[in-house]
């Protein structure tokens, strides 16, 4: 990797219940992403995705920053960080203006984008936090999908917009863990965003996919129409709940349960597992296979109930008949033995489990489902997409359709009509 010209270094921290994770990658020339160095630990001072514990995790975070910047050989002094909760709420916002019939330029497309910037971002002081406002398409008197609406003609425009909220405190402590690991914080990005743009392709967004990425302590539940994220739902529960049933079950540490689900558990059972028997304690203590995947099935039988629910709440219909076309199955929970074909019953849709895309440098025990999230960030980041928040913000010192002074009104009058 000595001989490539790197252009761009982006670093990462996806700050999970389980682990936090961390990634160094650089975009060369030609436009390719190379994973420099990654890391990770086992997370502390995190549940469910909030920081419960200052100290223990800013610890955690510089700890796992400095893996991946030893095994990069390169420092990093800012990164992108991924949200897993704190308050996590999505919804797609339509905001409109008047044409009148002309036809359309890239002014009105820059109009359009600052008016809806004005009414969607909230102010400041609010108990909620905008994490990405992003156009997904356009829409010309009611038609919608429209990518570029630039030299067509509607009487109106209208942009919608993916908006994603947190809640202004746990964000709040979520970025100070990071600044107090000496780190700055580029930018905070979904967890349901960041898995997005790591497993999904552009025909899967643009045909219709949900992606369940099932976490340690949570499960984001997203939808993907026409090419836009159009909702995200999170669940308050996660494979650790499978280690704790199976804790509570048979009576052994959560080391012990872990391992249990790991080594010997599935989601689907077998005709042979009665018949097998399993080491539960190192005193020599068995059970038969067939106990532990009853008591993980019990809780998955929970677990993809409240998913198919998160599913018809977001608009995809899953079971026969539903509307609903592919579910991808990502997050360190979807590496459970057979999770995928369980589901795909359970839900009577096509499932796939979801990774990061190959990137040159990425280590094999970090090209797993677990890992999405965080080679999606470094993903998003050199994907640079547009946010209303700051995008045309030249416009709010310019004159407005509606409130124009005298100059600009006659210099609208010359394009329209000349």
């Amino acid at each position: 990797m000595a001989n490539l010209r790197i252009e761009k270094v982006f670093g990462a921290i996806n700050i999970g219940s389980f682990r936090i994770s961390a990634m160094i990658a650089g975009l060369t020339g030609d436009g390719e992403m190379i994973v420099l160095g990654s890391g990770h630990r086992a997370a502390d001072g995190i549940r469910r995705g909030y920081v419960t514990d200052m100290d223990a995790a800013t610890h955690a975070i510089r700890d796992a920053i400095e893996r991946a910047e030893r095994a990069a050989d390169t420092q990093v002094s800012s990164v992108w960080i991924g949200c897993a909760n704190a308050g996590l709420m999505s919804e797609i916002r339509e905001v409109d203006i008047e044409i009148g019939g002309r036809r359309i330029d890239q002014d009105d497309v820059e109009y359009l984008l600052a008016e809806a910037r004005e009414r969607i971002v909230p102010q400041v002081g609010e108990p909620k936090v905008v994490l990405h406002a992003q156009p997904a398409h356009y829409v010309l008197d009611g038609a919608q999908g429209v990518s570029n609406p630039r030299g067509l003609h509607a009487q109106r425009l209208a942009v919608a917009v993916h908006v994603m909220e947190a809640e202004a405190g746990p964000l709040r402590n979520l970025m100070e863990a990071v600044q107090s690991a000496h780190l700055e914080v580029e930018g905070v990005v979904g967890a349901a965003v960041a898995s997005g743009h790591a497993c999904l392709t552009e025909e899967e967004r643009e045909l219709g996919v949900a992606v369940v990425d099932f976490g340690a302590e949570v499960t984001h539940v997203s939808v993907h129409v026409g090419g836009m994220l159009v909702g995200v739902t999170v669940l308050p529960y996660g494979s650790n709940d499978l280690t704790d049933s199976v804790a509570g079950a048979f009576g052994v540490r959560r080391a012990q349960a872990e391992r249990l689900k790991c080594v010997y558990g599935s989601a689907i059972a077998s005709p042979t597992d009665h018949r097998e028997k399993i080491p539960l304690t190192d005193g020599g203590e068995e059970i038969p296979r067939a106990d532990l995947i009853s008591t993980i099935n019990g809780q998955l039988s929970r677990w993809t109930e409240d998913v198919a629910k998160a599913l018809k709440g977001l608009g995809f219909v899953t079971g026969r008949g539903g509307n609903g076309r592919q579910i991808v199955l990502t997050g360190g929970g979807a590496e459970l033995a057979g999770l995928a074909d369980y589901v795909q019953q359970a839900l009577a849709k096509p499932v796939r489990t979801g990774r990061p895309p190959a990137m040159k440098g990425l280590p094999e025990a970090h090209a797993t489902p677990g890992f999405a999230a965080l080679a999606g960030l470094v993903i998003y980041a050199a994907a640079d997409p547009i946010d209303i928040r700051t995008h045309g913000s030249t416009w709010q010192t310019t004159a407005r359709f509606g409130r124009m002074n005298l100059p600009a009104r006659v210099m609208r009058a010359i394009r329209e009509y000349f």
